[in-house]
Parts: C-alpha cells; structure tokens; sequence
C-alpha cells in the first residue's frame, strides 16, 4: 500500500522535545502532589490523566523520588541536526517531481523520504526510522483518494439530487414502537 506523506500537523506526533517536557513537567507535580499527600484520583482529575497512569507514577516516585519520574530522552536519537531536518522539510514541500519522482504517482512515500534523505545527507534510515523521524516532526502519512479519470462529477450531482431521493424513499415519520419480541394479543 502506498502512503502519501504530505500534511504537517501542527500538535506534533506526540514524540517531539517539547511535548516530552510537558509530559514531564505533568509527571514532576504529580510528584509534589504525592508528597502532599493527595490522592491518585484527585491528582489525575486535576491533571487531566488516567488513574492508571497516576498509580504507575506513584509506584515509580516511592522506589525513587521525582528523579525517578524525569524523561529517560528520546527512545532513538535523531540522527539528522535542527538544521538538517529544515532543509529537509523544505525540500519535501517542493514535491517529489523535483527530486526525480516522475512517475504518475505524485506524492511522497515512505520509502522516497528515506532515498531523499540518503542522498541529501548521506544518512541511512529504515521505512520504519523515516515514520517515527516524520511523525516526531508532525507529519503524517495520507492515503491518497483514488479517483477514476472518466468521473463526472456533473452526473453524480444529478444522481445524487435526483435518483438517490426515490432509490430512498421517504424519512419513516416517528412513531412509538414496541422493544418486546412477541406479537400483540388478537381480541
């Protein structure tokens, strides 16, 4: 299956620096809240997570303290720097025709953002490295629509307005209904 990576989120993959400090910063006053004495509901209702969660930090805050609950850093280290990464990024808002992609598919894939960076950078990734890469950066992979080339969208509109209606039929008019499985008693 081919995977069009073209938009960009704004709110991130959910792995970038900065949501890994607020994630900790959450984590460190739960820490000041234990230590108060608050309990696990009250603390993950006023901070906006699971109980589940709250109870694992917990656990975590009584073997080893507030350290015990900062970030361990990212689980890979990234291998292109910040301004790797912007060119990069620039690079993939001008299209894959640009690089060299001029097949009738017109979009990039996983696999053509992992050829790009070895060729810009001289850095070797796996499929899988170039997902988790653009989805720390807040890009997402897109299905493309599939449209066929003999569309007409005028005759869709026709059949939709027209056809569709009688095809249908008429809205059922609300009426109480029984929720019993068994027939009405005849007098």
């Amino acid at each position: 299956m081919r995977y069009d990576v073209v938009r960009r989120y704004a709110h991130g993959g959910g792995l970038a620096p900065r949501e890994q400090e607020k994630r900790e910063r959450v984590r460190l006053e739960a820490a000041d809240r234990f230590a108060r004495g608050e309990k696990t509901e009250a603390v993950a209702r006023d901070l906006r997570v699971t109980a589940r969660s709250v109870r694992r930090w917990r656990r975590a805050w009584e073997q080893g303290g507030a350290e015990a609950l900062r970030s361990a850093g990212p689980a890979s280290v990234e291998r292109l720097s910040a301004a790797q990464w912007e060119r990069l990024e620039r690079e993939l808002r001008r299209g894959p025709l640009a690089h060299g992609f001029d097949d009738e598919f017109q979009g990039w894939t996983l696999k053509r953002v992992k050829l790009l960076i070895g060729r810009m950078f001289h850095v070797g990734y796996t499929i899988q490295g170039v997902w988790k890469l653009l989805r720390r950066h807040g890009w997402s992979c897109q299905v493309p629509v599939r449209r066929s080339l003999e569309r007409d969208e005028e005759a869709i509109e026709v059949w939709k307005r027209e056809v569709w209606p009688q095809v249908k039929g008429p809205r059922p008019t609300w009426a109480p209904t029984s929720a019993s499985r068994t027939r009405l008693a005849r007098g």
